[in-house]
């Protein structure tokens, strides 16, 4: 018989903390957003260490502060950023998988490199599916550990269906370093001719500072104003990572949380990667947009699934 017993007691939770997979597709006609983890690249890993399905769901933990109580003994595995991570007394490092016993405590303090790190258990954690999926939306009410779309809470109990016994580690030539300062590739959009010269040659030329005004939906950025020659426009869908460029000139990064439509100018939106890369930025980092075209976007997502096949 399959083991579905509880494996991990939250002991200690943020609204940060929140079970996340791939995310709600084809529903955006019903105003449902995207949702799922915004660094699907830290996502794919952490389910890869475990041999799961990709896109299985994963405990996204944004910014640490948060401990967990194993209750079984289990092969569990960590992808994306440095946030701390104790198993007891003991470092963990994150870009592996690691083994606990039952009674040991599993802890994030505060991010040492990157945002968000992702947390595996083998076959994914269990949690009801609502349209397809289980991630967590707070603002629409769906998914989550409960279904109602909130983040995990202290006392609720995650449990999982798979096992593994093996230990990995991701290949060292693919852990992405956090520190330096991104170049994110950006898909240039419709209204990309509204903007006059100087704000194309600043918005591709200056170094942009990720605001403290940050989260799930969106990330805003600081640094030259932006011009756009274009009065009002109808509102349209907007895509994962979309630039929309508002009347105060300081461009906002649209995220799997986003609003469904938009009636904002955009410059274009941040390739999949590029959104991926960006999530592990924190307020007061300096990033850099860079121009692409559609076809270059996806020759190099194509190469990027490459690494798991």
């Amino acid at each position: 018989m399959t083991q579905t017993s509880n494996g991990l007691r939250i002991v200690r939770s943020s609204p940060f903390i929140q079970l996340q997979d791939a995310g709600r597709f084809g529903v955006r006609h019903l105003g449902v957003t995207q949702s799922g983890a915004l660094d699907w690249i830290a996502q794919y890993w952490a389910n890869w260490l475990l041999g799961n399905p990709l896109t299985a769901a994963v405990v996204e933990i944004t910014l640490g502060n948060g401990e967990f109580e194993c209750t079984r003994d289990a092969t569990l595995a960590l992808a994306g950023a440095d946030l701390g991570a104790r198993l007891d007394e003991q470092n963990l490092q994150p870009w592996r998988s690691f083994r606990v016993r039952a009674g040991q405590r599993l802890t994030f303090a505060q991010p040492r490199q990157g945002a968000r790190a992702y947390l595996a258990a083998p076959g994914g954690f269990l949690a009801p599916e609502v349209l397809g999926s289980c991630a967590s939306m707070l603002r629409e009410g769906l998914g989550g550990l409960h279904g109602n779309g909130q983040a995990l809470a202290n006392g609720d109990e995650l449990s999982w269906a798979g096992t593994t016994e093996s230990v990995r580690e991701v290949p060292r030539e693919q852990i992405p370093h956090y520190s330096s300062c991104p170049r994110l590739p950006l898909v240039l959009g419709a209204q990309i001719g509204d903007f006059g010269g100087q704000s194309l040659f600043d918005a591709f030329n200056c170094d942009w500072l990720i605001d403290t005004r940050a989260d799930r939906m969106g990330i805003r950025l600081n640094g030259p104003q932006l011009q756009c020659n274009r009065g009002s426009m109808i509102s349209e869908g907007i895509p994962l990572g979309a630039v929309q460029v508002p009347p105060d000139g300081q461009p906002i990064i649209l995220l799997n949380d986003r609003q469904t439509i938009g009636g904002y100018p955009r410059l274009g939106a941040l390739t999949p990667q590029a959104v991926a890369r960006l999530a592990q930025c924190l307020p007061g980092q300096k990033v850099r947009l860079t121009p692409s075209t559609q076809e270059s976007a996806q020759r190099q997502q194509r190469e990027l699934l490459k690494q798991w096949q």
